[in-house]
């Protein structure tokens, strides 16, 4: 396994990182326990979650997940050997997240309120990495693309607060570092230079975006900042949701699938998706590999990518996603994978 620098800290954390939203839901918390457990041997040190799992997000299953890596902690005994990474929601209408019944948002009696709550069910008093599930004002993300100016009556744009809750967050030790998911390259240099002004306040130590062969619009703007600045990428949904193994092929619907159960995956089945899915599946095919390690793989070694973030349903499926990092890519293969990019470009952002 390959560790690799998590911005300017001292955590070096796998290439690989376990992700963790179906425990709770699709998954029982034994098997939660048992991929954590196998993760580990193959040396995995590095897990991600937040307080919204399991997905689908409901009130009556929210903070499960969190809950089955509490009482894996609490049974092994082996803190100390994971670098955690969970998140606190940003701007949102669902309204069983905080002890008022209102939506929630970023400000300091939530966010101490989310980490409080974090903490207890993950039966730690310590959060590796704390991030913002998706920004506190109005963006286009999850599976929006092109330009719209959005309407931000009411949103937040106070993110050199946002800093000042995360510094008070990390001297009182229940944060270590601070991170941000789902932001835009406009969020990103907001955050760095608000830090920049104050050296009290934390400096973001990665972003965590979707990136894979179907989605590599990261690729625009943030990888070049990720570059100059050390914030590195922690890619979801490197699999697009599944979609680039191969397992919804030809319109198959395994059972026990979060299309089969949840039928959540619109990002992925836009026309232009669907045609450019062939294709890498068609090179997989062609070179003889399996198309979930070759998705996986090219993830993993992309310069500006820090750690992937794998999901499993099974045992089967893990061990095959974590396989991948023996996968050596060809330059052929790649060469095709750039011609597919070329003429079908992040038709699923």
């Amino acid at each position: 396994m390959e560790y690799r620098a998590l911005g300017r800290t001292d955590l070096s954390v796998s290439s690989l990182c376990l992700g963790t939203m179906t425990w709770g839901r699709q998954n029982s918390e034994a098997e939660g326990h048992q991929q954590m457990d196998y993760a580990l041997e193959q040396g995995i040190n590095f897990f991600d979650c937040a307080e919204l799992y399991p997905i689908p997000p409901e009130a009556d299953t929210q903070g499960r997940t969190e809950q089955v890596i509490g009482s894996w902690f609490a049974a092994r005994k082996n803190r100390d050997k994971i670098i955690l990474a969970t998140k606190v929601v940003g701007r949102t209408a669902m309204d069983w997240f905080r002890n008022d019944g209102k939506g929630a948002y970023i400000d300091r009696a939530q966010v101490f309120e989310a980490v409080e709550k974090s903490l207890k069910r993950l039966k730690t008093d310590y959060i590796d990495l704390y991030q913002i599930h998706w920004p506190d004002r109005a963006v286009q993300i999850f599976g929006h693309g092109g330009l719209r100016y959005l309407p931000q009556e009411g949103a937040g744009y106070a993110l050199d607060e946002t800093l000042d809750i995360m510094a008070e967050l990390v001297r009182a030790g229940k944060i270590r570092h601070f991170g941000i998911s789902n932001e835009t390259g406009w969020g990103v240099m907001k955050y760095l230079d608000a830090a920049a002004q104050d050296s009290a306040r934390p400096r973001i130590v990665s972003i965590q975006n979707a990136y894979n062969l179907l989605n590599r619009s990261f690729e625009v703007c943030l990888a070049e900042m990720t570059q100059h600045e050390q914030v590195g990428l922690l890619a979801y949904s490197p699999l697009a949701q599944g979609y680039l193994s191969g397992k919804y092929q030809g319109g198959a619907m395994p059972e026990g699938s979060r299309k089969q159960m949840f039928n959540r995956l619109a990002r992925y089945e836009t026309a232009g998706g669907i045609l450019a899915l062939e294709k890498y599946l068609e090179i997989a095919k062609r070179h003889g590999v399996d198309p979930a390690q070759m998705a996986l793989q090219y993830v993993t070694t992309r310069p500006f990518v820090r750690s992937t973030i794998i999901g499993a349903t099974s045992m089967a499926q893990l061990k095959v996603d974590i396989a991948s990092k023996d996968l050596v890519l060809g330059e052929a293969l790649l060469q095709e994978i750039e011609d597919v990019h070329a003429l079908h470009s992040n038709p699923c952002p």
